[in-house]
């Protein structure tokens, strides 16, 4: 190990949903360890590949999430003696915990060029199958679902992310792809995939009564909610039995259940109801 230097890296990370801990690492920043007689400055390097931010948010604002690399790079600049502290303070204060930065681990690093990008490699453009696993079912309904209502001519006239709490209580949780409202009802639409997700449904099934009373109460209006799911012949054998369970939970709370077959007949819907066409 001889001729390696004693560093700390720490990853930064975009974390769309706190509370259900959702988070994609988009960089990572290299400083040598305090005590270790620091001779470089610290680096930062960050994604160029924002597909893994857009699959767990749709909606991220990537423009500045790139902006932010360039203010970053130039707070390490500026920092006397190479100091990272000006960086976390950025971080830490600017984006209401957007983005976040993980308490540093030592390294080795021969070089800090070579390190950071074996970082970059291990933490941040790679993918753990399992997580590309787990993500992949209810993802692929979203970007369904976007795309039929964009076609449709609709999807920018639609609300996205609807925070529940809105209409049950303070600190749920819970946000709702998107939703319109034709007349007095309020249609919202969620992605659920019964190939990987085992607690949502009974998470909306039991969200149920008391965002039917929040809606009339708060909006006047009655509520249709649809759970968007995959077609069953998409489900493998061993997930058939818990998807014909999962439709039932929900279709006992009034939930409608329809798959991404029908998306085409619902986009055409919404436009018809948001477009008078």
């Amino acid at each position: 190990m001889n001729g390696r230097k004693q560093c700390e890296f720490s990853l930064i990370r975009y974390v769309p949903d706190a509370v259900r801990n959702e988070f994609v690492n988009i960089g990572v920043l290299l400083r040598e360890a305090a005590g270790a007689g620091a001779s470089n400055a610290p680096v930062l390097r960050m994604t160029r590949d924002w597909a893994r931010v857009r699959c767990v948010d749709p909606e991220a604002d990537t423009e500045m999430l790139e902006a932010l690399e360039g203010e970053l790079q130039a707070r390490l600049l500026e920092g006397a003696g190479g100091d990272a502290k000006p960086v976390l303070e950025i971080i830490e204060d600017s984006f209401s915990n957007l983005v976040q930065v993980t308490a540093p681990k030592g390294c080795l690093a021969e070089s800090m060029a070579a390190e950071i990008e074996s970082l970059m490699r291990v933490y941040v453009e790679g993918r753990k199958r399992e997580s590309a696993r787990k993500q992949s079912g209810r993802v692929k309904i979203q970007a369904a679902m976007r795309s039929r209502f964009e076609q449709a001519g609709v999807w920018e006239l639609m609300r996205k992310r609807i925070a529940a709490e809105t209409y049950t209580s303070a600190g749920d949780p819970l946000r709702i792809d998107c939703g319109y409202r034709p007349n007095g009802v309020i249609k919202m639409l969620h992605a659920v995939s019964l190939e990987t997700e085992t607690e949502l449904p009974k998470v909306l099934a039991f969200s149920m009564p008391a965002l039917r009373e929040g809606v009339a109460r708060v909006e006047g209006a009655t509520l249709e909610f649809t759970a968007v799911v995959e077609p069953v012949r998409q489900v493998g054998e061993e997930e058939q039995a818990y998807y014909s369970f999962a439709v039932k939970t929900m279709e006992t709370e009034q939930i409608r259940v329809m798959t991404t077959s029908d998306l085409g007949r619902m986009a055409d819907a919404a436009r018809r109801e948001l477009l008078r066409v």
